[in-house]
Formats: C-alpha cells, structure tokens, sequence
C-alpha cells in the first residue's frame, strides 16, 4: 500500500488502538511529533520504530525541530540556538556563520535520525522585518543573502547526516504581524515587492535541490484572494512553475486559525492538495483526523508519491551512544555549543503543540 496525502499527530509516548487504526488508513502517509511524544531517549525510539513497522513502505514521522524555541525534543538532545543567533554572527564573520549553520543541520539531523525521525521542518526561509512575532528569532535574518547562504548550508549538514530538509513559509511570513495560529493574516505587498525580497530565499534553494516546501496560512490579496497553502497560483503557477520546486509541498496545520477560510477541516485538505499540496497536515484534532479518513476522496498522484518516498530519511545504524563516540559528531557539537550564550532571552522554550509555525 502506497502512502496517502495526510499528516496526522498522535497525543501520547506510545500508540494506542486509535492511533494505530488512524495510521492504517490508506489516506495516511505520515506523522507529526510533538513535546508531548517525547519522554525520553528509550521512549522515543520504540515509538518511531512502532510507527514505522505498521506499514510498508513505513510512514514518515517529521517534527518541528529547528532549535531556540522550536525544538520539541530537548532531553536527552543537543540544545540549538535560535536561527537569529547564526544571523548575527553572519553580520560579523560569514565565513563562520556558515560553517556553524552546516553543524547545526548536521547535528540536528544526526541526533533525529538516531532516534528513529525522518525528517524536520526546517529551515526556516521568511525574512524578519521585525513586525512578526511567530517568525522572530526563528528567522536567519532580514537580508535575503544571509538567508539564502545559511539556509543552504543549514541543508548540508541535514543531508550529510541523512534527512532531507523542508523550508517555510512559503512565499514569506516575516512580512505581517498576525500570527496564523490565532488570526488570518494579511499581506497588502504587490508581487514585484514580495518577488524582490522575500521570495529570493525560497527560489535559491529550489535550485539548491530543497527536498520540501510549506506555505504560509497568510492571503497576499495583490496575487490572490485565497492562502497561499490553498492557492494554484502561488503554488502551481510560481513555486513549481516559475521557481522549478520539484519537492513535497506541506500544507501547514489545517487546523489553525488561518486556514478557516477554507471552510471545515474535510474541505481544507482537499483545497490544499487541489492547489498543490502533495501532503496535508491535520494536527491536534482527532475527531477532525476521523472526519478526514471518513470523507476526504482523493487519489495520490503517482509524481506525489514519488516525491514523498524521496523523503524518508536515509539509513541510519547508529544509536545516540554509537553516535557520541563519532568525531565527527563530536566536533559538531563543539562548534555550536558556545552560540547564543549571553542571550538568554532567545533560548526560551516553546513547549506549545502547534505545528508548521511553532
């Protein structure tokens, strides 16, 4: 059985019945972890290794894990700094910032493939302006260069350890204040300005061979009237058309406030995958999740299928232990240990169970 169009959570450390007949279902081709799933290094490895024996090929299992306040697993892990502290060594040294940004992915990858997870949804590509606080820290930087450069970097050191690599939010969230976890942003931008600036990141790692993108829940009313996660245009016409992305597009999470225009959850993962979407995100409501199964009719297009099996990540023999005694490993997480230090307020930890955004 080839792998559905749907991302769904689980709400535990371990599956329970429900969990398992929801991850059965033919429309399911992934899961998405979150703090509440991690208790401990042991816990999570059985629970990865049980997803991914409950079919064949297995289900991806992703996370939101990009370091400062979005890390969901922190025990056990190495503790990455926000995106924002390689930005401000990139003002100084680029050089370095670069080299750092390679260790962060690599270690980032490295420690999530030892225990089990395919892929992270990172990095992150929009552009701060200083107006959004969902971006924030969580932005490399607001020059479109630093961006570009670590971003790419950030991705070699995700594929040198074996993962692929996701970058969001397309075409660029740094723009509004609105957060879209509560609220439908809005941005007035013409194309022209959006394509000049925050638009450059994610066409520089299309080219790069970015294996993922995910759209914004943000309406940019001068392209079109709809989302960016629920438009043909943004998604078909510009990021496959003029940018030439070939990888997974993501919807962001269905259930956030920002994709209610779409109508209920059943007919906003239809108009995600109708405007492009090789896969939709359902998280944090399984009756939503049940409702989806039930109703949802689509068939997987054979190009999204070949896409998604690109994702899973590549063969990792090594558990944390075996992983500890690596010099390469070892000197990665020596090159990264001293960032941020000084800036407390960076490093506070966002335990929240939203996904996509943080």
């Amino acid at each position: 059985m080839s792998l559905g169009p749907i991302m769904l959570d689980v709400p535990g450390v371990a599956l329970t019945g429900d969990d398992r007949r929801r991850l059965a279902h033919p429309l399911v081709g992934g899961v998405i972890l979150f703090a509440r799933n991690y208790q401990s290094p042991a816990q999570l490895v059985a629970l990865t290794a049980e997803i991914h024996a409950l079919r064949t090929p297995h289900l991806l299992i992703a996370v939101d894990h990009e370091g400062g306040r979005v890390q969901r697993f922190r025990d056990g892990f190495t503790v990455l700094p926000p995106m924002r502290e390689l930005g401000r060594i990139w003002d100084r040294h680029p050089a370095e910032a670069r080299r750092l940004a390679h260790e962060c992915g690599y270690v980032l990858a490295a420690e999530l493939r030892a225990h089990g997870v395919d892929l992270s949804f990172t990095p992150v590509l929009d552009l701060d302006y200083g107006a959004s606080g969902v971006i924030g820290d969580r932005a490399f930087h607001s020059d479109v260069d630093a961006v570009a450069d670590l971003a790419h970097q950030l991705m070699l050191g995700l594929k040198d350890a074996g993962m692929g690599s996701v970058g969001k939010h397309f075409p660029g969230h740094g723009f509004v204040r609105a957060d879209s976890h509560r609220e439908i942003p809005v941005d007035e931008r013409s194309y022209a300005d959006i394509e000049q600036a925050d638009l450059v990141p994610f066409r520089r790692m299309a080219g790069y061979g970015m294996t993922g993108m995910m759209p914004a829940h943000v309406i940019y009313p001068a392209v079109d009237s709809r989302p960016a996660g629920f438009s043909p245009l943004w998604l078909k016409q510009i990021l496959r058309g003029e940018l030439g992305f070939d990888g997974v597009i993501f919807s962001d999470d269905l259930s956030m406030q920002g994709a209610s225009v779409a109508g209920d959850v059943v007919a906003r993962a239809a108009a995600a995958l109708n405007a492009g979407c090789d896969m939709a995100l359902v998280c944090n409501n399984c009756a939503g999740a049940d409702e989806v199964l039930a109703r949802l009719d689509w068939r997987m297009p054979a190009t999204s299928i070949a896409r998604i099996a690109r994702l899973h990540g590549k063969p990792h023999p090594l558990g944390m232990t075996e992983l500890r005694e690596q010099s390469r490993y070892a000197s990665a997480v020596h090159a990264i240990a001293g960032i941020g230090h000084g800036s407390a307020d960076l490093w506070a930890t966002d335990r929240s169970n939203t996904c996509g955004q943080g």
